[in-house]
Order: structure tokens, then sequence, then C-alpha cells
């Protein structure tokens, strides 16, 4: 899975202050429950970091810090079933992210804020048998979490991730 963000965001008061963020890949697990044919439940779960970067007018800073993230992803799809072994989806749901173990590089007090945001996503299945098959799922996680540091001074803003997650993998249906 690749964590793909957005790379904006703010410091309350600072003028021209940006934030950016690294793109991670990842181990990722989806676990899908069908409750008819068509209508499934996919819960995605995975961790990765993020190191954040001063940019624009506090460019200066360099990195700021690092974080981990839990983001699980609750979704509810609606798989088209008239394509033979190709079985394309798109779904809508809920994602809940936790920041963990942050640590200040040129911030001390680095907390970011868990927040909730929503989550769309598209994507297929191509099934080799009645149980195996490839997936490929692209989804958009709409998360801009708030922040409190210290650097030099209190302050706080949002960092706006909005990450694309872009997944490939080996699918098996029981």
């Amino acid at each position: 899975l690749g964590v793909l963000t957005e790379d904006n965001g703010h410091v309350n008061g600072i003028a021209g202050s940006d934030l950016s963020y690294s793109d991670t890949y990842i181990p990722e697990l989806d676990i899908t429950y069908y409750f008819t044919d068509n209508i499934a439940a996919e819960l995605i779960l995975g961790t990765t970091y993020a190191n954040v970067w001063g940019e624009g007018s506090i460019a200066g800073l360099g990195k700021i810090g690092r974080t981990w993230i839990l983001p699980p992803t609750l979704t509810l799809q609606y798989h088209f079933t008239d394509f033979g072994a190709f079985k394309p989806y798109v779904g809508a749901g809920l994602n809940y992210t936790m920041f963990y173990n942050e640590d200040g590089a040129n911030a001390a007090n680095l907390d970011i804020h868990n927040a909730f945001g929503a989550a769309l996503q598209v994507g297929f299945d191509y099934m080799m048998d009645e149980h195996w098959g490839v997936n490929f799922d692209v989804k958009k996680i709409f998360l801009e979490p708030e922040f409190d540091a210290n650097v030099g001074a209190d302050v706080d803003g949002t960092a706006k991730l909005n990450p694309w997650l872009v997944g490939a993998g080996v699918t098996y249906r029981f």
C-alpha cells in the first residue's frame, strides 16, 4: 500500500507557513465481509509513519518531527457482479486516524490530534479461481488533524494530509 499525502497545512498566526509529509509504502490487511453478492463492508488495517517538514515561511525549521499513524478505515462497498472474473467495486466510509509515538526534531512537544475523516474508494478483484485472485484499490481519505507543538513558542495549526491510499495485493475468498 502506498500512502501518498497532499502536502499542505499551516501554522496558525504565521503567514505563508506550509507543511509537507513523507509518503510511505507499507503492508496492509483488508478484511471484507459480504452481506449479499453486491454489498460488503471492508475494514483496512495497517500502520505507518510520517515525517513532517516546515515549508513556505517556516522552511527554515526543516524537519519538524515524526509520528506513527494507525488509520483504521471502514467502508461500505457495492460490488458489480456482471463481469465474470473481473469484480469492480466502489465504496464510501469513515476513517479514524490515531497518531502515536510523536517525536519532535525541531519542535518540542509535538502533538497531532486523533481525527475522523471520510473515505471514498474504487477498486477491483480479478479472481483466478473460486478462492484466489488479485486486487487493486485506490482510496481517498479526507483527513485534516489539528496539532500543537513548541518551536521556541507554542504554536498550533492544521495538517492537511488528505492521503491517497493506492494498494495492490493478493485476495483469498473463504
